[in-house]
């Protein structure tokens, strides 16, 4: 188990004997929920009363993946990772812990030992990603609620991050890391779900691509396009897709309606897979 840092004064947490709670020396205590997890994210630190994925986008994206609609991005995740051996690894916005799950499955697979971190700003994310994994990951993996903003561990303590579709925080990424460590990030290309968006909006606006973390910061050492087609033929996964993510919220009510009525859509999945190594 990696060590954890307090969010209020960033002194070390030991968990007690119990593994019931975690205290500093300045006597901040924070206990561990049912599921496994605990709550680094104090009130004061909050920029919402609920921040991150509500549960309902939480389970709409756990049916959608459990799935397997997305499995080539998780064989290719674990192949990137594995391949690099880490002994220590953070999942920086690990949602519902989908892909940090497969990761594991692979590595028991290889007989590769990992100690992994589970971290979300979303506490309905991370309690079901605890709940999900059960007592028998315990002693690989720690799920925590906190940001990435404010990652809760010490610097230089991390092999490899992992931010999936997330938000990335440089500084914050940059401490954590082990000198030699890797910052692999997926994040979605020009194409992806574009049949889609050319459902539910009146127009689609094409972004510029550029790099998802500073150049100056970092320096990218493996960059892959993965893209595939795949089929929804349930309109219930058709609206699980929609629920997890934000186009639910962006389209008009027409464009709503559209996809209210789809029975079946061939999708196309276009996403880029980087490994970036610190350059400060």
């Amino acid at each position: 188990m990696l060590t954890l840092n307090c969010p209020i004064c960033t002194q070390a947490l030991r968990c007690d004997s119990s593994h019931r709670s975690w205290r500093c020396a300045n006597g901040h205590t924070f206990d561990v929920a049912k599921q496994g997890y605990v709550n680094l994210l104090p009130v004061q630190n909050k920029r919402s009363k609920d921040p991150g994925d509500s549960k309902a986008m939480v389970l709409a994206r756990a049916e959608f993946l459990r799935a397997k609609y997305y499995q080539p991005l998780a064989d290719k995740i674990a192949q990137l990772v594995l391949n690099g051996k880490p002994q220590t690894l953070l999942d920086a916005g690990c949602g519902g812990g989908y892909y940090l799950r497969e990761l594991l499955a692979q590595a028991e697979q290889r007989q590769q030992s990992l100690n992994c971190v589970g971290l979300d700003i979303s506490k309905w994310a991370v309690q079901f990603a605890a709940k999900q994994s059960g007592s028998t990951q315990a002693p690989r993996v720690t799920w925590l609620v906190a940001s990435n903003s404010q990652i809760p561990l010490p610097a230089d303590s991390v092999d490899t991050l992992l931010c999936l579709f997330g938000f990335p925080v440089s500084t914050e990424f940059n401490r954590v890391l082990k000198p030699g460590g890797r910052l692999i990030m997926v994040d979605p290309a020009s194409e992806h779900l574009l049949e889609l968006k050319q459902i539910i909006y009146s127009q689609v606006h094409s972004k510029p691509e550029q790099l998802p973390v500073p150049a100056d910061n970092w320096q990218l050492a493996d960059e892959q396009r993965l893209t595939f087609v795949f089929e929804l033929n349930q309109r219930e996964h058709i609206q699980h897709l929609l629920a997890m993510t934000p186009h639910l919220y962006r389209a008009s009510s027409q464009g709503r309606a559209k996809a209210a009525a789809l029975e079946q859509i061939t999708l196309t999945a276009d996403m880029w897979v980087r490994t970036f190594v610190s350059a400060v």
